[in-house]
């Protein structure tokens, strides 16, 4: 294993939820590349594998919703990273509603925000989406143990695509 290998490795970074809507079509994945990454303006990059139903439907949309679970969601969690749109209908089985600017937002996941694509960006097997924050949701009562879902989380979820080249 290289030292960078190992490097990444150790990072243990917050897991999102990201849904996009064009026309008829939605779709969600389950996110480990994202990060806020301007203070002013506020943006906020979201990297989309291009194995994914949601990258093909987020490069035909203007906005995505990014949604923060809690380490307690695992199964949320699981059900958009261990499925395919490909083969299945992410939507079919759980609550959720149309949101500021036709976004799809998920019941279960009372953080989140709406952003403008404002650029796309590759990066190889992944594609940043910069977000421009349009709204926002973020409770602000929380039990005193609230943690974000985390990488080290997810241990258990196969990807429901393969990671190119890997």
């Amino acid at each position: 294993m290289s030292a960078v290998q190992e490097f990444l490795d150790r990072l243990d970074y917050p897991m999102y939820v990201v849904t996009a809507a064009a026309g008829d079509q939605r779709a969600g994945c389950l996110v480990g590349f994202a990060s806020q990454c301007s203070m002013v303006p506020v943006r906020f990059m979201v990297w989309l594998s291009t194995a994914n139903r949601t990258y093909r439907v987020a490069c035909s949309a203007d906005f995505l919703a990014v949604h923060l679970l809690s380490r307690a969601q695992y199964e949320l969690a699981a059900h958009f990273g261990g499925r395919t749109g490909d083969e299945v209908d992410k939507f079919a089985d759980i609550a959720w509603r149309e949101g500021p600017a036709g976004t799809v937002l998920l019941d279960e996941a009372p953080d989140w925000f709406v952003g403008r694509v404002e650029q796309r960006t590759d990066g190889g097997d992944h594609v940043g989406f910069l977000l421009s924050p349009l709204e926002a949701a973020a409770p602000r009562r929380r039990a005193p143990d609230w943690q974000p879902f985390r990488l080290s989380d997810s241990e258990g979820i196969e990807a429901g695509h393969p990671v190119p080249g890997a």
